[in-house]
């Protein structure tokens, strides 16, 4: 009794300890989920934040002359102020910590140098590039100068060093050669040409271009200088943009603004914007270039600022307004006026200004209004963004009865991710440049004013499509497989086909991606008419090899072994894939011309890739068989045999007892193989990366490629930069895909437990 007590404790004992484990390997499973889950949120998080504005410093200033324009270096420790008496005065900022302190204080002068000479006083400064600008005086002088900043290390300390250069030496440039004043003024440089479109007191409109022989990155150069008058119809010019690329000039008279072509040698008008305003009385106070140069803001007296640029339509390529962006300001007389425009430099974010001191930030691709608030009490002379667009620098001025006080503001600018949005990501977006609205998704581009496109839509379609057609090829096969192997084949062959089937899900599937991409893509392409003759000739061939085996003699199907009967399909089938093959150049040549590709693209207007969903379909469907036979096989190999006798018994044949006992029986388990299948072929990345075009469009086409979630994670992750949106929105992808699974996952265990409830009494 003794030994029998001691073998009970010790089974009890290995019982627990299984138990325990179970449970804390389960409990650990599900902890892993939820840690994935939360840090998948974690770094999501930041991109639906808010951009926020908060103060860092301000500096009384003792000039009062009156401020044209202000800047600051990329770390945001020296700041610049261009006065019109002429002076450029660099300020230092930074003062919080100890070894700055030691250094200077906050508003120390680092260097105040005259930019023209003694009595001149300049009328306008432009901006122009990262950290240029042009000089203009009253007396239609032009000079170039180059606010820079140096870092220089002394004593374990470093220290911002401000410098002025002149690239094009210290002698103004001759804008006009007649001479005259000029009134309103705007230039673009390239490395071989600089270009000037100004408006002269006697009412004309001139166009300048300076082309290099070299280029200007000497100050020696030598170039050539070409005059232009575009016309003298104009009375009056507010405003002139010129275009980054030199080619297009923006001039707005009141409230229309002209677009002209420049060449070399001549300026043409090329498009004439007249906005159409919606309330009486609405005139336009002021306009900008969005970065990269291809759209143009446009601001008017009621608040609102509309976003203008080319799209191609039936009469050419013409300008239309696209978006539309106002303040959230609940004025009971109207809103205020947009007195001034300012773009970021490198995204398409831009700032407004309005009469009453407000500021608003807004993003054109996600159609955003990210921000709202008043800066200063004081009137602002001059607005700045920092080079990283993420500070403000602001010159304000209040009106006391004994002097005039100057304060230059400095402000932090969170404004991460504005180009994400909910609208952005699962809605149709205006592009620059495109005809209508569209879902695209075209993360990078070599170009720093690019503007990036985060739609998730094409990749998760790409992702159910990919999944969809390697279901509808996978499926059949396997349930069908995995029918006559558990029910109909004799034990001894069971034995050999189950493990060898089982043993494809071991095959890595970049081998498999690897020769549909580079092995049955080109030879489905060459031999198309065959594809579609194999899904004609394999069921019909297989069909008329059953019908004659079902008619020949009992005695001659005794000879054949019941092991070996179903090989005899393996040469019927093998007859059946050359026959396809062989009359493929036959039917190519006599229905499609010679060439079915061809016939497809030109006679029936289908785009046709190489590497398609067809192919896809194809080789994950031969990557998905095996999960989906192996768990199938294994529900119906394990309906009882007392349920399917009791069937054959009562007089069912083999084919109703299939239909009306074993597939319901085993339906929780089939379809639980199903689900477990189409979560393969959604989580699927290799097959899909390398034997698509990869390329994120919405068309259900066979003849197509697509992107798929897993496969555009693979691909750009490795490029995209830590912290950035591409790099967020990638792991929102990943939440997505996450969330599909999951989906899946939950339907399938949902209906498997319906089903396993209704049948469960058979």
């Amino acid at each position: 009794m003794a030994k029998v007590s001691k073998s009970n404790r010790s089974r009890e004992l290995k019982n627990s300890v299984a138990k325990w484990l179970v449970t804390v390997g389960g409990i650990s499973v599900l902890f892993t989920l939820v840690l994935i889950f939360l840090y998948l949120l974690y770094v999501i998080k930041p991109i639906f934040e808010s951009a926020t504005v908060e103060p860092v410093t301000q500096i009384a200033l003792t000039t009062k002359t009156e401020t044209l324009s202000v800047g600051v270096d990329e770390l945001k420790e020296v700041a610049y102020q261009i006065s019109q008496s002429g002076n450029i005065n660099f300020y230092h900022l930074k003062t919080s910590d100890e070894q700055a302190k030691n250094q200077y204080q906050s508003g120390d002068i680092a260097l105040s140098q005259p930019l023209v000479e003694q009595g001149d006083i300049l009328s306008q400064v432009i901006s122009f590039g990262l950290d240029n600008k042009l000089l203009l005086t009253k007396q239609g002088k032009i000079q170039l100068i180059k606010p820079s900043f140096q870092a220089q290390y002394t004593d374990n300390s470093r220290e911002i060093v401000p410098r002025v250069s002149y690239p094009l030496g210290e002698s103004s440039l001759v804008i006009d050669e007649q001479d005259e004043t000029i009134s309103v003024l705007d230039f673009a440089m390239s490395d071989e040409k600089m270009v000037f479109v100004a408006f002269t007191q006697d009412s004309r409109l001139i166009y300048t271009s300076f082309i290099a022989e070299d280029d200007f990155s000497y100050s020696d150069s030598d170039y050539e200088t070409n005059f232009i008058e575009i016309s003298d119809e104009f009375t009056d010019v507010d405003e002139v943009y010129i275009s980054p690329d030199l080619n297009l000039a923006f001039v707005r008279s009141h409230s229309t603004v002209f677009v002209y072509d420049l060449d070399d040698d001549s300026a043409s008008l090329r498009a004439t914007i007249n906005p159409e305003f919606s309330q009486a009385n609405t005139y336009l106070t002021t306009m900008a270039l969005l970065s990269g140069g291809s759209s143009l803001l446009l601001g008017d007296n009621q608040g609102q600022v509309s976003q203008w640029f080319e799209v191609a339509t039936d009469n050419g390529r013409q300008f239309k307004q696209v978006r539309t962006f106002k303040s959230q300001t609940n004025a009971t007389q109207g809103e205020p006026a947009i007195r001034a425009i300012y773009p970021e430099q490198f995204r398409k974010s831009f700032y407004t200004l309005n009469e009453q001191g407000e500021l608003n930030i807004f993003y054109t691709t996600s159609d955003a209004h990210l921000w709202q608030g008043t800066l200063v009490e004081e009137n602002m002379q001059a607005l700045a963004i920092a080079p990283r667009a993420d500070g403000l620098v602001v010159m304000s001025e209040s009106l006391n009865t004994d002097s005039v006080k100057q304060t230059l503001h400095v402000f932090s600018v969170h404004n991460e991710h504005p180009e994400v949005t909910w609208h952005a990501l699962w809605q149709e977006v205006w592009y620059e440049g495109y005809a209508e609205p569209d879902y695209i998704w075209q993360s990078t581009s070599g170009s720093d004013d690019f503007e990036a496109k985060f739609s998730l839509v094409p990749i998760s379609f790409g992702t159910i499509k990919a999944a969809l057609y390697a279901m509808l090829f996978a499926v059949p096969i396997a349930l069908t497989a995995a029918i006559y192997t558990a029910y109909f084949m004799t034990p001894g062959l069971r034995k050999k086909v189950k493990p060898t089937i089982e043993m494809m899900e071991a095959l890595p599937t970049v081998i498999l991606g690897f020769l549909a991409g580079l092995w049955l893509a080109p030879l489905m392409e060459a031999y198309l008419p065959a594809v579609f003759l194999l899904f004609i000739f394999l069921p019909l061939s297989t069909l008329i090899t059953a019908f004659v085996w079902h008619n020949l003699p009992r005695d001659l199907k005794t000879k054949v072994p019941e092991t070996l009967a179903p090989l005899i399909l393996i040469p019927v089938i093998i007859l059946a894939a050359y026959a396809a093959f062989a009359l493929s150049p036959v039917l190519e040549l006599v229905f499609f011309g010679g060439d079915m590709r061809q016939y497809i693209t030109n006679d029936l207007g289908i785009d046709f890739d190489q590497r398609n969903a067809l192919v896809v379909g194809i080789a994950m469907g031969f990557a998905v068989i095996p999960t989906i036979f192996s768990m199938a096989e294994d529900a119906i190999f394990s309906v009882p045999t007392h349920l399917t006798s009791g069937s054959l018994a009562l007089g069912a044949t083999q084919w109703q007892t299939l239909a009306k006992v074993v597939l319901l029986t085993a339906s929780p388990g089939i379809f639980s193989a199903v689900m477990m299948g189409l979560g393969r072929a959604v989580g699927e990345t290799m097959i899909v990366l390398m034997a698509t075009g990869n390329t994120p469009i919405l068309d259900w086409s066979i003849f197509q490629g697509m992107r798929t979630l897993a496969a555009n994670i693979a691909v750009e992750m490795p490029e995209s930069e830590v912290g950035s949106s591409h790099y967020r929105i990638l792991f929102l992808a990943a939440f997505v895909l996450f969330v599909f699974t999951f989906i899946f996952n939950t339907i399938a265990e949902f209906v498997r437990q319906r089903l396993r409830e209704k049948y469960s009494s058979m």
